[in-house]
């Protein structure tokens, strides 16, 4: 997935220095939903060059370009995952602030009947649920 990154930067003419490079492939092998900061500690162990700067203004020109979705999740932290992929919703956890992932069709249905009855027709939505684990016992 990381070279499929550089090859949709490519396909949109973006310029692809090594070091926006390094971040793409950084941002297509991450897991979860990592910020600027999470993408930088990482770039900086392949590439120690990489300066904190250079990751902000590349996931900057990722976002604009469509390639990145920003996510924000109420923790004054922007989060980042690939624009392109499979349809999901969130649910963060409060308290620990993990971020799970899901697909429910019968939401997914709900959606789409609540936009006919309003006379619509759903082009897309981003779904973000905020709880805390229910006690057990």
């Amino acid at each position: 997935m990381p070279d499929d990154i550089i090859q949709r930067c490519e396909a949109k003419g973006l310029r692809m220095t090594e070091q926006r490079r390094t971040v793409a492939r950084v941002i297509g092998s991450a897991e979860g939903h990592p910020d600027v900061e999470e993408l930088f500690t990482r770039a900086t162990a392949i590439d120690p060059g990489i300066s904190l700067a250079t990751v902000y203004r590349t996931v900057k020109l990722f976002e604009e370009a469509g390639i990145l979705e920003r996510l924000e999740f109420g923790d004054g932290r922007a989060r980042y995952e690939d624009a392109e992929r499979d349809h999901h919703d969130h649910l963060i956890d409060l308290q620990t602030g993990e971020v799970i992932e899901f697909v429910d069709p019968e939401i997914e249905a709900l959606q789409e009947r609540i936009a006919a009855k309003l006379g619509y027709r759903l082009k897309g939505h981003r779904l973000e649920l905020y709880g805390v684990p229910m006690k057990k016992g």
